[in-house]
């Protein structure tokens, strides 16, 4: 994180792994769509665990982006806020088997909790190993990536869309 920045938007997941990839599909939209301010930082957060601690230590204001179970249609957009937010510490199978619930019990622990923090996500349909986002979840991510754009605003950011000269075929 740039000493400028204050806010941090992390994207999750796992790409192999379906819905999974969502947090980091919506960053990287996020990236591609929208010019942001230097306050705000992106981070590719993939699957690293316990090395997030600390970039979320070093923020004010942390915005989470992930695929979120929470017993909703498939598709659902989700947004939990810092009291919602699971945090629990379980037992492991392996060290790499670290998951935000545990990075934020952790931050818990340290006394190290950011003073504001949202997740924003998508209910996922499939969460298998096969790439890609399922269609109902593909079909929602520009809705996730605009929840976040507002989320920030909220936050006090100004944001501005990328012309549309400047976005890529794909994304048009």
């Amino acid at each position: 994180m740039s000493e400028s920045a204050t806010t941090l938007v992390i994207g999750l997941g796992n790409p192999l792994m379906g819905d999974d990839g969502l947090g980091l599909a919506a960053l990287a939209r996020l990236r591609e769509t929208w010019l942001v301010p230097p306050a705000v930082a992106l981070l590719d957060g993939g699957t690293w665990g316990l090395t997030l601690l600390p970039p979320i230590e070093g923020a004010r204001q942390v915005l989470f982006l992930d695929a979120v179970r929470a017993g909703r249609t498939p598709g659902t957009l989700v947004q939990l806020e810092l009291p919602e937010l699971p945090r629990t510490l379980g037992v492991k199978l392996s060290p790499h088997q670290v998951d935000l619930r545990e990075v934020l019990a952790v931050l818990e622990l340290r006394g190290t909790v950011p003073a504001t923090m949202a997740c924003l996500g998508i209910e996922p349909e499939s969460v298998e190993l096969h790439a890609g986002l399922s269609p109902d979840v593909a079909g929602r991510l520009d809705s996730l990536v605009e929840a976040a754009a507002l989320q920030l605003r909220t936050w006090g950011h100004v944001l501005e869309r990328v012309p549309q000269d400047d976005l890529s075929p794909s994304i048009r």
